[in-house]
């Protein structure tokens, strides 16, 4: 590929537990500081849960109508807040207008607050299009007005991964100029029902801040996080005439599907590991030249396991001294906007040529043997990173960041 044809990422907009802009959320990432907190969102039963890692108030798109913004719910507030920022970041909020410009999202769940009210009110209340997580992306794009395409991916833990890959295409194939891409997901209360009655929670009745061990022998499930982050993405050649500058190179997509179970990872490593092996190849890069590897590691049993067998499997002998670390053991885990809040990690880890640790990392699982980063950040020098994003259901997500 030539060095025109690749794609940038050129702007970005966040909300996340570890801090709103990238500068901040590589300071507290890289200092091992957790968003992990006793839950202070309404509506959770409190015999459920200790922790949660919650944004909190979502803050309006500047010179955005206060009365039109709160007016929305939660997860539109923050995908428009997301999506708004990273098109000032990159310099063309100025300029939609003119451009061709996409929105491709992974969303989640928080139209099921819909159902809950419903419960709520007895069963009286009337579905409303508009709450859905497809209308809101729909909605978003007529709000901007935006001229290119918009969709809205659902692949449970893996969908703001697919996003990036879709807006690849669409860049690559000339259909937009500009294409946003990432994901938001929030907490709900049916949703945190669910997973936790799946067991697949964290139980941890100590310190919020230890309950999110990915990789640690103790790990006991994982903890809700919310938020989002959205990406503006164009091919090197429009970035250059424009005078953009480049966070990194989306240099590779991977993915594919076992389909195993519709909760639990597959026991046979090589779907995942196909993943990691697609996304290296795309990227024309050799395990060896890995420099950081953002685990999905989530702090499940099964799930951390698999994951490790995957990882070795993929960088066989390289995966001796490529790092690994999972940074939901400080953001908690974003579900749907998962993989778009780990290439935030991984945009980190360039900037800052360093990899950030999995905290709580104090009893390595002998099962989960990958070169880890414990409690402390690793200064080195970062080129090449890969994300994985692993969804229930089988969706399997690689995703390949190069310097720019």
């Amino acid at each position: 590929m030539s060095m025109d044809d690749q794609v940038w990422i050129t702007g970005l907009g966040a909300v996340t537990p570890l801090g709103n802009d990238l500068r901040t959320f590589a300071d507290n990432l890289l200092a091992g500081r957790s968003g992990v907190r006793a839950n202070e969102l309404t509506g959770l039963a409190t015999s459920l849960h200790a922790c949660t890692a919650s944004v909190g108030v979502i803050p309006p798109p500047r010179d955005w109508s206060p009365l039109d913004f709160t007016a929305r719910n939660r997860l539109e507030q923050l995908s428009l807040t997301c999506t708004v920022k990273s098109l000032d970041d990159a310099g063309v909020w100025d300029r939609r207008e003119s451009l061709r410009v996409g929105l491709v999202l992974g969303m989640g769940a928080e139209y099921l607050r819909v159902w809950e009210l419903d419960i709520l009110a007895g069963g009286r209340r009337v579905y409303e299009p508009a709450q859905d997580s497809q209308s809101i992306v729909h909605r978003i794009h007529s709000d901007l007005g935006l001229r290119g395409p918009a969709v809205a991916v659902a692949a449970a833990c893996a969908s703001s991964g697919f996003s990036f890959s879709l807006a690849r295409e669409w860049i690559q194939s000339g259909l937009v100029d500009v294409c946003l891409a990432g994901g938001c997901d929030l907490i709900t209360p049916m949703a945190y029902a669910g997973f936790f009655n799946l067991r697949a929670l964290s139980r941890y009745a100590g310190d919020p801040v230890k309950a999110s061990r990915p990789f640690d022998r103790d790990r006991d499930g994982f903890v809700m996080g919310e938020g989002g982050v959205v990406f503006v993405m164009e091919s090197a050649r429009h970035a250059r005439r424009r005078g953009a500058r480049a966070y990194a190179e989306l240099a590779g997509f991977g993915s594919t599907s076992d389909a195993a179970h519709m909760v639990i990872p597959s026991t046979d490593p090589q779907p995942a590991s196909h993943a990691i092996e697609r996304a290296l190849a795309d990227a024309d890069v050799d395990p060896g030249d890995v420099d950081y590897v953002n685990a999905h590691a989530a702090g499940t049993p099964v799930g951390d396991r698999a994951e490790s067998r995957a990882i070795l499997l993929a960088l066989g002998a390289a995966a001796a001294h490529v790092p690994v670390s999972s940074s939901k053991s400080m953001t908690g885990h974003l579900l749907s906007a998962a993989a778009a809040v780990e290439i935030l990690a991984c945009l980190a880890a360039l900037e800052r040529q360093a990899v950030p640790p999995t905290i709580n990392l104090d009893h390595p699982d002998a099962e989960c043997s990958v070169r880890h980063v414990p409690n402390e950040a690793q200064a080195q020098r970062v080129r090449v990173t890969a994300s994985n994003s692993f969804g229930f259901g089988g969706s399997n997500v690689c995703l390949v960041l190069r310097a720019a």
